[in-house]
């Protein structure tokens, strides 16, 4: 529905009268649910495989069939909201996800489980957009800060907190729970949503650019499916003699065509304005999200397997690691945003220092015979740093954009954080294999000293086996496949082996992460200080139907 004024004769919208912080208490309820299942599925892998009987294939499936739906529709959900809504796409969202994870819990076989996460990467991707674009419409440019760091502390809680919460449920109550713990959420984040949230409309008639739609979905899809399916086909052939590379090149092809198209029809309301990039700022911020995920996941994809394989903690207890993180971040972060209001850009760039400082001391203090102790000291100067960066981020990206591209521009931002995060992984996880291939197999040949003589060649020549041809390892294992009636103490130096290769390989490979995260601390120093005078959206530009008596047209 649009809501229509005759000029001259429509009464003057009053500004919506519900507590905006309210709202944005609902609207953050929905967002942790949709983002916590990002990360939280991927705990249960292991009851997955042993109740469904799934293949190591489905699995990925299972884990990556929500975030591929999820990245790829974001943009045009986000403009859905500014033609229909946000209030509606939110409730349809959230609908959505809350029925699909009931079913998510019942499914009895792999397939039904990739189908539904489907669905939930639907639902996510609807009700996630609404979210950026209702705060920036509901909060005064003053106070969207403080908004924003409220924001931003549930989506970096929501990220690194998965795997705790994730732990416990599969502990105690099996990994069914890990869905239907989102229907309570869900039912109560609806019914908030129905009575609370103002249903905001825009005095001007959008249409859906369906040529762009058409675009970006494909070219996103095809983009993000290589990276994630990458690893698993060795970044050589997936269909016949079509390889991940032609994959991803075909959608970088794909959504060049979109930005083309969208330049040449500026004219007709294109999916994506343009114009929004014309705003360094928030193009700018558009780079600098995209490296704050690829550094998240990049980072805690090998720190999560050295917690568990290394260290040999549980699944529960790796997660309970990182645990002061995401508190620490969870508490700065509303007052990071409310000087965000401010002096945003040097909260930011204070934020990524000290998030990039804190990780490296991470990494620098994982070694072999660490103890969890031993990381955490970095572990809480990256949350604090964590906690100074997702309100300023999302402050600086909105200062500046019209309410009526608030959905738009939401969409845009979400799908290049989750973008950064599905390079992120892929990109890790491809060095992190490469340098596995290089460091067991050196780290073997540095202990085979210690054996006899006969079991020396063999003992390397697992390792590298082992390293080059991918590794499935737990707590406890090494990852080799030993010659038969090897002695005790050979499985005792594999696994030492095994420890001091794979720290090693980890620590080499999360420079990369670190690196992508220092450049966009840097670039940062480009964002252009906040305007003398910021001049607030016309109140005739946006109305609430639900407030006014206007006519209201199907």
């Amino acid at each position: 529905m649009i809501t229509q004024r005759t000029a001259g004769t429509a009464p003057e919208p009053q500004a919506p009268q519900r507590n905006p912080w309210l709202i944005l208490s609902v609207l953050c309820l929905g967002f942790f649910m949709i983002l916590l299942d990002t990360t939280v599925v991927n705990i249960a892998i292991p009851d997955l495989i042993d109740d469904l009987g799934a293949t190591l294939n489905q699995i990925l499936w299972i884990l990556n069939a929500y975030i591929l739906v999820y990245a790829v529709l974001l943009i045009t959900a986000g403009r859905l909201g500014d033609i229909h809504g946000p209030k509606r796409l939110f409730m349809i969202g959230l609908a959505l996800f809350t029925v699909a994870s009931i079913a998510c819990g019942l499914a009895q076989d792999p397939t039904q489980l990739v189908v539904f996460r489907v669905v939930q990467g639907l639902g996510g991707a609807l009700l996630t957009p609404q979210t950026l674009a209702v705060i920036t419409t509901i909060f005064p440019a003053e106070r969207r800060g403080a908004a924003f760091g409220v924001w931003g502390g549930v989506a970096g809680l929501a990220t690194v907190a998965g795997p705790t919460l994730g732990g416990w449920l599969v502990s105690e109550f099996g990994w069914r729970w890990i869905f239907f713990v989102n229907v309570p959420v869900g039912v109560i984040a609806l019914a908030m949503a129905a009575v609370i949230m103002p249903d905001l409309r825009f005095n001007r008639r959008h249409r859906l650019d369906l040529p762009g739609t058409t675009l970006v979905t494909a070219g996103l899809f095809l983009i993000c499916y290589g990276l994630i399916e990458g690893e698993s086909h060795h970044w050589g052939r997936v269909w016949g003699p079509v390889t991940i590379p032609m994959v991803i090149t075909a959608g970088a092809v794909i959504l060049a065509l979109f930005v083309w198209l969208s330049h040449v029809r500026s004219d007709q309301e294109p999916l994506i304005p343009l114009r929004l990039f014309a705003d360094r700022n928030f193009s700018v911020m558009n780079g600098v999200v995209a490296a704050v995920s690829f550094g998240m996941l990049g980072l805690f994809l090998p720190l999560t397997i050295y917690l568990q394989s290394v260290l040999g903690l549980t699944a529960l207890q790796a997660g309970l690691t990182t645990a002061p993180m995401s508190l620490i971040s969870m508490f700065v972060a509303p007052v990071a945003g409310r000087a965000a209001d401010r002096h945003g850009k040097y909260v930011l760039l204070v934020g990524m220092i000290l998030w990039t400082a804190g990780l490296t001391w991470v990494v620098l203090a994982a070694q072999a015979g660490s103890d969890r102790g031993d990381l955490l000291p970095g572990l809480l100067v990256a949350g604090l740093g964590l906690g100074g960066v997702f309100a300023p981020l999302q402050t600086i990206a909105m200062r500046d954009i019209e309410p009526r591209f608030a959905g738009a521009a939401s969409g845009v931002f979400n799908t290049t954080r989750q973008l950064g995060a599905v390079i992120g992984a892929a990109a890790v996880g491809a060095l992190l294999q490469a340098r596995l291939a290089v460091d067991l197999a050196a780290q073997a040949q540095a202990n085979a000293g210690a054996l006899p003589e006969p079991f020396r060649e063999p003992f390397v020549a697992a390792f590298a086996e082992a390293g080059s041809h991918g590794m499935e390892v737990g707590a406890g294992q090494s990852g080799a496949h030993l010659p038969a009636g090897a002695p005790p103490e050979i499985a005792q130096l594999a696994l030492t082996t095994f420890h001091e290769g794979f720290t090693a390989a980890m620590k080499s490979t999360m420079v990369l992460p670190l690196i992508v995260l220092a450049v966009a601390a840097v670039s940062v120093l480009l964002v252009r200080r906040r305007k003398a005078a910021v001049v607030e959206p016309r109140k005739a530009d946006v109305a609430t139907t639900d407030e006014q008596n206007v006519p209201v047209q199907g």
